[in-house]
Protein backbone atom coordinates (compact mmCIF):
# COMPACT_ATOMS: atom_id res chain seq x y z
CA UNK A 1 0.00 0.00 0.00
CA UNK A 2 1.35 3.45 -0.92
CA UNK A 3 1.58 6.12 1.71
CA UNK A 4 0.50 9.61 0.71
CA UNK A 5 2.64 12.21 2.49
CA UNK A 6 0.81 14.67 4.67
CA UNK A 7 0.98 18.37 3.66
CA UNK A 8 3.29 19.13 6.58
CA UNK A 9 5.84 16.49 5.64
CA UNK A 10 7.35 18.75 2.96
CA UNK A 11 9.45 20.47 5.62
CA UNK A 12 10.88 17.27 7.04
CA UNK A 13 14.34 16.04 6.30
CA UNK A 14 14.75 12.41 5.16
CA UNK A 15 15.90 10.17 7.98
CA UNK A 16 14.95 12.63 10.72
CA UNK A 17 11.20 12.39 11.20
CA UNK A 18 11.28 14.41 14.43
CA UNK A 19 12.52 17.63 12.81
CA UNK A 20 10.20 19.96 10.87
CA UNK A 21 10.99 23.37 9.43
CA UNK A 22 8.94 26.41 8.58
CA UNK A 23 10.15 28.35 5.53
CA UNK A 24 10.03 32.03 4.63
CA UNK A 25 11.08 33.51 1.30
CA UNK A 26 12.30 37.09 0.94
CA UNK A 27 12.76 38.59 -2.52
CA UNK A 28 15.02 41.62 -2.85
CA UNK A 29 15.23 43.83 -5.94
CA UNK A 30 18.52 44.40 -7.74
CA UNK A 31 18.87 47.87 -6.18
CA UNK A 32 19.35 46.29 -2.74
CA UNK A 33 22.99 46.53 -1.67
CA UNK A 34 24.84 43.62 -0.12
CA UNK A 35 25.05 45.37 3.23
CA UNK A 36 21.30 46.08 3.22
CA UNK A 37 20.55 42.44 2.33
CA UNK A 38 22.84 41.26 5.13
CA UNK A 39 21.12 43.61 7.60
CA UNK A 40 17.65 42.31 6.67
CA UNK A 41 18.71 38.67 7.02
CA UNK A 42 20.49 39.37 10.32
CA UNK A 43 17.39 41.07 11.76
CA UNK A 44 15.20 38.12 10.78
CA UNK A 45 17.69 35.72 12.36
CA UNK A 46 17.98 37.64 15.63
CA UNK A 47 14.34 38.54 16.17
CA UNK A 48 12.50 35.64 14.54
CA UNK A 49 14.96 32.77 15.18
CA UNK A 50 15.34 32.19 11.42
CA UNK A 51 18.42 30.64 9.83
CA UNK A 52 19.64 30.98 6.27
CA UNK A 53 18.65 28.01 4.11
CA UNK A 54 19.33 29.20 0.53
CA UNK A 55 20.25 32.29 -1.46
CA UNK A 56 19.56 32.57 -5.17
CA UNK A 57 21.02 35.38 -7.24
CA UNK A 58 19.26 35.79 -10.56
CA UNK A 59 20.67 37.14 -13.81
CA UNK A 60 19.07 40.58 -13.46
CA UNK A 61 20.51 41.01 -9.95
CA UNK A 62 17.38 40.04 -8.00
CA UNK A 63 18.06 38.03 -4.83
CA UNK A 64 15.75 35.41 -3.41
CA UNK A 65 16.59 34.39 0.15
CA UNK A 66 15.01 31.38 1.81
CA UNK A 67 15.03 31.28 5.61
CA UNK A 68 13.97 28.41 7.84
CA UNK A 69 13.29 27.74 11.49
CA UNK A 70 12.51 24.62 13.44
CA UNK A 71 8.97 23.77 14.40
CA UNK A 72 8.96 22.20 17.85
CA UNK A 73 5.95 20.02 18.49
CA UNK A 74 5.21 19.06 22.07
CA UNK A 75 3.82 15.52 22.36
CA UNK A 76 0.43 15.23 23.99
CA UNK A 77 0.41 13.57 27.39
CA UNK A 78 -1.34 10.21 27.45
Amino acid sequence: MEQIPSPRSSGRRPGRSDVEYEYRTITMPRETSRSEARRLITEAAEHGHWELARVRLYLGGRRQVQLRRRIVRVPRPS
